[in-house]
């Protein structure tokens, strides 16, 4: 009888550890797996940052301020407290599912003034940015 009790109480002292172990087993076998993608299940578009559009560059122009920077392409994301002339604008999107992508735009300053911007995206031909790097170019031509 007492070899009965015996057993109950080893029993009863590791079933918590026994208990833990299948748990442990049992997910990280399941780490592998991929999760299944249920047919008409609607995932979220995730988007973070600034988001920038090619109208937005091609309104900045040479020498504008600060605050006019900002009416046009909003708060920078990122301001470099060590490089106060710098400004960076990021935008992360996640289409539901997709591929993440990402779009930076890095503007400089100097004295108060935008003086150059550079990243994923180019002046369209609209912009001031276009017409300067044109007439640039065309007086060093007729300098020759």
């Amino acid at each position: 009888m007492q070899s009965i009790s015996i057993k109950k109480s080893l029993l009863k002292s590791y079933a918590p550890l026994a208990a833990v172990m299948i748990l442990a087993l049992a997910t990280s076998a399941c780490s592998g797996l991929r999760v299944p993608q249920f047919p008409g299940v609607y995932k979220i578009a995730i988007a973070q940052g600034n988001i920038i559009t090619q109208e937005m560059i091609d309104q900045l122009e040479p020498g504008m301020t600060r605050r006019q920077v900002i009416f046009v392409m909003g708060t920078p994301l990122v301001r470099d407290p060590y490089k106060q002339d710098r400004w960076d604008y990021v935008f992360n999107y996640q289409p539901g599912g997709g591929v993440r992508g990402q779009e930076r735009v890095t503007l400089m300053f100097e004295n108060e003034l935008l003086s150059s911007l550079s990243g994923d995206f180019t002046p369209g031909p609209e912009s001031a940015w276009f017409d300067s790097a044109n007439s640039a170019s065309t007086d060093a031509d007729s300098n020759s």
